[in-house]
């Protein structure tokens, strides 16, 4: 009965072959397979790409022509080689002389080979002849003969494939289970390689969130039954020691206070050690924005308790930011802000920002456009690691068509983390407002008390896949110029959800609601009133222009209801389109007495996916326009819609 020994070591797996071409390292191939063949490029920068592939000279390049056959004919298994092999993906790239087109021949082998084997098939074999030498002569000559394009054949003999047969799985210390099925290795199943080293990345991972930083597997030994086409597999864990957080350190710090560090840091010293911990602490560092690298160095377990001391590695990012951005929709025009920011101003976190935007230029007069400006400050760590301290001041001129209003507004809020997924804030606001609108001239000076609660488990913020974002807003307020008491709510809740598994089709709907407690609609300021249309309310119409009206002129009410739902599309990896429908309309009552229909605009769009977000185009038509609205609606802007 003939029998490969598949060995262990250290570093991976590897196979002692005795009457074929050693295979090398799989684990490292493995690796190799999940890279592409081409780098990624941003603009002409390549991350992954070395000097070839950024595009420096190569001497001596030799061209060649490769062609792989698959001795079965399989054509997905033939498909899957292909797109593995660098040499047919490479061709365009001619490597540097004969020893590199040789050394190019060595790495595909080992890629093709550690495919083979993520597809359990532990008996096949990869020839690679080069200008019809043999890979092992031409290695041994170091020379190829004459004749270019070089002509480069892969043959593939796949073999049988592989299934599980007996499996162990044991460990000294931690308590793992020892079924096989709860670690993917049931016998009878395919032997993928990947499945044995996903079972060992799987049984390390849950003996470090069991307190034991220091868990390996300490030996592997899986043996291939070439009678019987099985795949013996024995893994031994050694847990090593349990370990509680110890002393935690900081390095890198320039203008950061390092005490400032460890306190937003959380790691509990003397708890159990926890990846999650560690894990959170990074996310919290890393939300402060003023690090553009953060690293936990896990020291060595010493003492009687198994103390574990950490070093927080931090490298901090510039401290002065200036950025700026663009938008446009046809019914809104151009759109441009910038702002300024002073990052870590006291070396504690702090945040200081001063922002300004221009808006609706191209369809107002310079006096008639949109204009803001604001600065603001936020203090992390007040109360605590979880809590920051933000203030406003902002000076603003609105101007759709319903009603031009000059504002003023300072705020200041607490703001607190329950959760990962779970925020909320509360404060005090003091809202001034010269108006003019269907109603006339007023003026009003509010102090209000606003709160709101956001709730956030999407899996991305820019395109989400699935999960669930809702907002809750609530502040009662107090007009000191008209002695009118009021209280402002308002609630938004989407979702998302993927029909397939590569995430290709997405479903997303958004429900919003809100509602005014007030004496009645003029008593609320016309920028405060709840007017529906625009690109971030019922795409189609015009901006701010459904609601109630007095004559022919919007002057908003004191409720509002907007639905979206969105199909999403992706075509290719870098473009996708989207169908949409948005309704909704606001009503005078505080409660939406659905007098008027819901205003119903219908569109679609396209993506381009960058790698900060999606770029997003789309266009709308309103069923039901109303006066000032359009025939559509383009709109342009960064992420998805909602």
């Amino acid at each position: 009965m003939e029998k490969k020994r598949v060995a262990h070591s250290a570093t991976g797996l590897f196979v002692v072959v005795k009457h074929t071409f050693a295979f090398g390292l799989v684990f490292l191939s493995l690796f190799a397979v999940a890279l592409p063949a081409n780098a990624f490029d941003i603009f002409g920068w390549k991350p992954f790409g070395g000097a070839e592939e950024e595009g420096e000279a190569v001497p001596d390049p030799i061209p060649y022509e490769a062609e792989l056959a698959v001795s079965t004919g399989n054509e997905d298994l033939t498909s899957d080689m292909k797109s593995t092999s660098l040499l047919l993906q490479q061709q365009d790239k001619p490597p540097s002389g004969e020893a590199g087109l040789i050394a190019r021949a060595l790495s595909d082998r080992e890629r093709l080979v550690a495919k083979l084997y993520a597809d359990g098939r532990y008996g096949g074999t990869v020839s690679i002849k080069l200008a019809g030498l043999p890979l092992e002569t031409a290695l041994e000559q170091s020379d190829l003969p004459d004749g270019r394009p070089v002509k480069v054949s892969i043959l593939v003999d796949p073999g049988p494939e592989f299934t599980f047969g007996n499996v162990s799985i044991s460990s000294t210390g931690g308590d793992l289970s020892t079924d096989p099925s709860f670690w993917g290795l049931a016998p009878g199943e395919t032997a993928g390689s990947g499945k044995i080293l996903s079972a060992e990345g799987r049984i390390v991972s849950i003996l470090r969130g069991r307190g034991y930083p220091k868990a390996k597997i300490a030996e592997r030994r899986i043996t291939a039954d070439h009678s019987t086409n099985k795949l013996d597999v024995a893994l031994v864990a050694d847990a090593g020691l349990q370990a509680r957080f110890g002393a935690v350190s900081v390095n890198g710090t320039e203008v950061t206070d390092p005490g400032f560090v460890k306190q937003q840091a959380m790691l509990p010293q003397g708890g159990i050690y926890s990846p999650e911990d560690i894990a959170r602490a990074r996310k919290r560092l890393n939300d402060l924005g003023i690090f553009s690298s953060i690293r936990f160095v896990e020291g060595d377990i010493a003492g009687p308790d198994g103390t574990l001391p950490i070093a927080i590695e931090v490298s901090e990012r510039k401290r002065h930011v200036i950025g700026a951005g663009a938008s446009w929709s046809s019914t809104e025009g151009f759109g441009v802000e910038a702002y300024w920011r002073r990052r870590n101003l006291f070396g504690r976190g702090e945040l200081l920002s001063v922002e300004g935007s221009v808006g609706r230029i191209g369809t107002e007069s310079f006096a008639n456009q949109e204009y803001s400006a604001r600065i603001a400050f936020e203090k992390p760590g007040v109360f605590g690691p979880l809590t920051s301290f933000s203030t406003s001041l902002e000076a603003r001129q609105e101007n759709p068509d319903a009603y031009k209003s000059r504002t003023v507004t300072y705020n200041a809020f607490l703001n607190r983390e329950f959760s990962e997924k779970l925020k909320g804030r509360a404060g005090a606001e003091v809202f001034f407002a010269d108006e003019e609108d269907a109603f006339g001239e007023d003026e009003y000076l509010l102090v209000g008390l606003p709160a709101d609660l956001t709730f956030d488990n999407r899996d991305d913020k820019l395109n989400p896949s699935k999960g669930v974002f809702a907002a809750l807003f609530a502040e009662p307020a107090y007009d000191t110029l008209n002695s009118n008491a009021m209280g402002f709510m308002k609630g938004t809740v989407s979702s998302y959800y993927a029909l397939d598994e590569a995430k290709r089709f997405i479903l997303a709907g958004k429900v919003t609601v809100g509602s005014i407690l007030a004496p009645s609609v003029e008593s609320v300021p016309a920028s405060r009133r709840f007017i529906a249309g625009g690109g971030g309310s019922i795409r189609g119409y015009a901006y701010r222009n459904v609601g109630p009206r007095v004559g022919d002129e919007v002057v908003g009410g004191r409720s509002l209801v907007e639905l979206s739902g969105e199909i999403r599309m992706r075509v290719t990896e870098t473009i996708g389109i989207v169908g949409f429908v948005d309704a909704g309309n606001a009503y005078e009552d505080s409660v939406p007495d659905f007098s008027e229909e819901l205003k119903v605009g219908v569109g679609a769009g396209l993506r381009y996916f960058t790698p900060i977000g999606p770029l997003r185009v789309d266009a709308a038509i309103p069923l039901d326009p109303g006066k000032d609205d359009p025939d559509f609606a383009l709109y342009v802007g960064l992420s998805q819609a909602f």
